[in-house]
C-alpha cells in the first residue's frame, strides 16, 4: 500500500490503511461490515497465533490483579495504543455506535460486536489505557457535557488523541463519595478548583480528567456537587504515584491548587454533580464486574492445572472447594451476560452491575483463599519454584478490587436498599448542610 494518502471516513487526510471510503455504504449489513473489518485488519495487523494448551511449569508464571509496568515502558505502550486507535478510527471503526455529529458512525451495537469479534483474532496493541476514558468519561461527556465540550473532546477521545481519567475518590471520601471536600468556587466564567484526589488510574498519561467537586457547602452533601472536565496539564495540577503493597504504582494521587476551569467545561447543572457521578459509576462497576484480573491469562486453567499438580483431586475437601470456586465464577459469568443482553436489547441494566462488581471481587477473594490452602508458605516465601510465589501478586492486588468502584459494603447497601427494599442506613444524613456534617476530612 505504500505511504499514499487517502481520505478517511471522518473527513480528515490519513495514511493508507488498506481500507477505502468507497467500500462503505451508509448502513452496511453485518456481513458486509465484517468483510470490511477483515480487509482492514488483514492489511494492518497480524493474526494471532493459535492458542496453545496451558501446561503447568511452562512459560511465564506471572499472574496479577493489576498489570504493573515501569513508567517508561508504559509510555511506549500508550503511544502504540494511540497509533492503533487513530488508524482504526480513520478507517471507520473507531466509534461505530457514536452519534455522527460527534464523529461516530451511528451504527447499531451489533456492528460493534461484529467488529470486536473479527479484531479478537488479530494481534493489536493493548487498549487498556483507554478503558476509563472511553468506558466511563466519554459516555459522561456525551450525556452531560456542553455542546462545546462534546465537540471538543469526543472525537479526539475516540480517535486516541486524548486520554481521560476519573477524579472522584479523596482521602476522606472513598466509598462515601458524597463526602468529598475538593471545592470549586466560581469566578466569573471560570471555576477555581482546590483539593486532592486519590487512587486515580492513568492520571500520569491522561490529558483530561472528569472531576467532581463541591460547589455549595450549604446544601446536603449529595446536592452541593458539580462535575467538570479539567485539563490534567493545567497550572496547579500535581500528580504523584502511589506505591501499592504489590510493589507497583498503578495509581496516583492528584493535587489541585487553584486550577482554573471554564464554565463551558462544566458537566450538567451546577450542584447536580451527583447524577453526573452516577452515570460514570455505573459504567465503572460494569467494567470492574465484567473483568477478572489476572493480566489477561486464563487463570482458571492455571488453577486447575495447579490443583492437579499438587494432588487436589485426591483430597475431597479441597476438590469440593475448587468445584465451588468454578461454579460461582460460572454463575457470575451468566449474570454478566444477562446485563450485556439487556444492553443489546436497548435496555438499561439494573442491579446486575452492582451484583457483578460485588460477586466478581468476592470470587477473587475465594480464589486467594483456595490458593493459600494449596500453597501455604510458598505464597509468602520465594523459593524459586515455578507457579508458587508468583500468585502473591494476585492475592496482594485483590483488596484493591474490593475497594475500587465502590467497596463491597457499599455494593451490599445498594442491593439491600434499591433491590430488596430494606430501610436506609440510619446514619446517612441527607438533609443537613454539608458544612455542618462531621464527615470526610472535616473535623469535629
Amino acid at each position: 500500500m505504500g505511504s499514499s494518502l487517502v481520505r478517511g471516513l471522518r473527513g480528515g487526510t490519513v495514511r493508507d490503511t488498506g481500507y477505502r471510503e468507497e467500500d462503505t455504504v451508509a448502513h452496511p449489513s453485518i456481513e458486509e461490515f465484517q468483510a470490511q473489518a477483515l480487509k482492514f485488519l488483514e492489511a494492518n495487523a497480524e493474526r494471532k497465533a493459535a492458542e496453545k494448551k496451558f501446561v503447568w511449569g511452562e512459560g511465564s508464571d506471572k499472574v496479577s490483579m493489576f498489570e504493573e509496568k515501569d513508567r517508561s515502558s508504559e509510555r511506549r505502550d500508550v503511544a502504540k495504543a494511540q497509533e492503533w486507535r487513530q488508524k482504526k478510527y480513520d478507517a471507520g471503526f473507531g466509534w461505530i455506535t457514536g452519534p455522527e455529529q460527534f464523529g461516530g458512525r451511528a451504527l447499531p451495537a451489533a456492528h460493534q460486536r461484529a467488529y470486536d469479534s473479527v479484531e479478537s483474532k488479530f494481534d493489536v496493541p493493548n487498549q487498556g489505557c483507554f478503558t476509563i476514558g472511553l468506558g466511563m468519561v466519554a459516555p459522561t461527556i456525551l450525556a452531560h457535557g456542553s455542546d462545546l465540550a462534546r465537540q471538543s473532546y469526543l472525537q479526539k477521545m475516540w480517535r486516541g488523541e486524548i486520554i481521560g481519567c476519573q477524579l472522584f475518590s479523596e482521602p476522606g471520601a472513598g466509598s462515601d463519595l458524597a463526602s468529598l471536600s475538593t471545592k470549586a468556587e466560581r469566578d466569573g466564567d471560570e471555576w477555581i478548583i482546590t483539593g486532592q484526589k486519590v487512587w486515580t488510574s492513568g492520571a500520569h498519561y491522561s490529558d483530561i480528567g472528569e472531576i467532581i467537586a463541591r460547589t455549595d457547602v450549604n446544601l446536603p452533601k449529595h446536592k452541593g456537587l458539580t462535575g467538570f472536565i479539567v485539563d490534567m496539564k493545567a497550572p496547579g495540577v500535581e500528580i504523584r504515584p502511589l506505591r501499592q503493597m504489590t510493589g507497583g504504582a498503578s495509581f496516583n494521587e492528584v493535587f489541585f491548587t487553584e486550577v482554573r476551569v471554564r464554565d463551558d467545561h462544566r458537566l450538567g447543572d451546577v450542584n447536580n454533580g451527583w447524577n453526573v457521578a452516577l452515570t460514570t459509576l455505573m459504567n465503572e462497576r460494569a467494567a470492574i464486574g465484567a473483568g477478572g484480573g489476572g493480566g489477561g491469562i486464563n487463570m482458571f486453567a492455571r488453577v486447575i492445572e495447579m490443583a492437579k499438580f499438587y494432588g487436589v483431586p485426591n483430597d475431597p475437601v479441597l476438590r469440593d472447594e475448587l468445584a465451588n470456586l468454578i461454579i460461582k465464577n460460572r454463575v457470575a459469568a451468566f449474570n454478566n451476560q444477562r446485563a450485556l443482553d439487556k444492553i443489546k436489547a436497548g435496555q438499561m441494566p439494573g442491579p446486575e452491575m452492582s451484583m457483578a462488581k460485588l460477586v466478581g471481587t468476592d470470587n477473587m477473594r475465594r480464589m486467594g483463599d483456595f490458593l493459600s490452602h494449596i500453597l501455604g508458605a510458598k505464597l509468602v516465601a520465594d523459593s524459586g519454584e515455578w507457579g508458587t510465589y508468583a500468585w502473591s501478586q494476585l492475592i496482594l492486588g485483590t483488596p484493591g478490587g474490593r475497594i475500587a468502584g465502590g467497596s463491597d459494603e457499599v455494593m451490599r447497601n445498594i442491593l439491600a436498599e434499591r433491590v430488596l427494599g430494606l430501610p436506609k442506613d440510619p446514619g446517612i444524613d441527607s438533609t443537613s448542610a454539608f458544612k455542618d456534617l462531621k464527615t470526610g476530612t472535616q473535623k469535629a
